[in-house]
């Protein structure tokens, strides 16, 4: 007779990754979005088991992420999440490791060792949470707040050049690069699903509100009354529509980009731009990332760019197991009294 003793697997659901922790954001925040998005897309990771996920986070609002996802948690210090993670995904390359973390936490005290994760195509999964202000302490400009924002720390208007944060992860060579909204879950949902199958640096802007430091930073791009001539969904292979009807587009001549409308004399849809995600060049996916940077154009969403490269953490254990089987297992204490020694009487 046949086995039949095998186990069932059991279908998770979001409720298998909340935890028992009273969720501490302030009401309306965004970040509840953003875990609720995380807590009904984990059942449907492919390949990935509950078991083998990581949450590391540093400090902020958003750091406090991973008490709230039951699965290994890691809250790190200001900034050294991507370090810690890089740590994590090199000591146990089995694992999905992902970071949370905030505009201030990432991209001021943590900059350098996020690009460095980017430039080495880790492979981790990092949601940043972007408000555009320092939270947890309180209301302080931070690196991705506008010019001339007034704030405890800038009272008569910051002098200071914001980041663009998805260019900065183009620049810095992130293999997964893409951006979405605390405000619409099911794009959400499919960014991060979609970051989850990603082998390598996977990288998610989320435009997501504080209420108290920096109510409405986005309403001029999500607020229904605007959100569909200021929001630019890109999706593979069709061309870059935007507006009520869909009657605008992105056209680019040489590296300049404009915007058209396809019912004018003279254009047409075929005018307008193609998204190719999967472009090797990072000419078209950086044009598109600074269309957030005048007025004029929509804001993209959805993925810029993804293309597939050795991760080093994988590369770390090809060399390791390359070296073992030519000279075989190493001898710790051989090592550390080995090569050049001074005793000191």
């Amino acid at each position: 007779m046949a086995d039949n003793t095998e186990e069932k697997q059991v279908k998770l659901t979001a409720k298998d990754f909340a935890t028992d922790q009273d969720v501490r954001w302030c009401p309306g925040c965004g970040d509840y979005s953003i875990l609720a998005q995380v807590q009904r897309s984990f059942p449907d990771l492919v390949n990935v088991k509950k078991e083998d996920i990581v949450w590391v986070s540093g400090i902020g609002c958003s750091s406090r992420f991973p008490y709230y996802m039951d699965t290994y948690g890691f809250h790190g210090i200001h900034g050294r999440a991507p370090a810690i993670a890089t740590g994590v995904k090199i000591a146990n390359p089995e694992l999905s490791v992902w970071v949370a973390t905030g505009d201030g936490d990432l991209l001021s005290i943590g900059g350098n060792h996020f690009i460095h994760a980017c430039r080495k195509n880790i492979d981790l999964k990092v949601l940043l949470f972007n408000n555009k202000i320092y939270g947890l302490t309180k209301g302080q400009y931070s690196p991705t707040s506008e010019k001339g924002k007034k704030t405890k720390t800038s009272p008569y208007g910051s002098v200071d050049f914001p980041f663009n944060p998805v260019s900065l992860a183009l620049g810095a060579e992130a293999t997964f690069v893409a951006k979405c909204t605390d405000r619409d879950s099911k794009h959400m949902q499919l960014m991060i699903k979609r970051a989850a199958e990603h082998t390598g640096m996977a990288f998610i802007e989320i435009l997501q509100n504080c209420v108290i430091f920096n109510d409405g930073a986005f309403d001029a791009l999500t607020d229904k009354a605007v959100k569909d001539d200021m929001l630019l969904y890109m999706e593979q292979g069709k061309p870059l529509l935007f507006g009520k009807n869909k009657e605008k587009g992105i056209k680019i001549d040489g590296a300049v980009p404009s915007v058209i409308n396809i019912n004018e004399s003279g254009n047409s849809v075929n005018d307008v731009l193609v998204h190719d995600e999967f472009d090797l060049s990072p000419v078209r996916s950086t044009i598109l990332a600074h269309l957030t940077d005048s007025p004029d154009f929509p804001t993209p969403l959805g993925v810029f760019r993804q293309i597939f490269r050795p991760t080093v953490d994988g590369e770390i254990h090809r060399q390791v197991a390359e070296v073992k089987t030519i000279k075989g297992e190493g001898d710790l204490e051989k090592m550390l009294f080995s090569g050049n020694i001074w005793e000191i009487n």
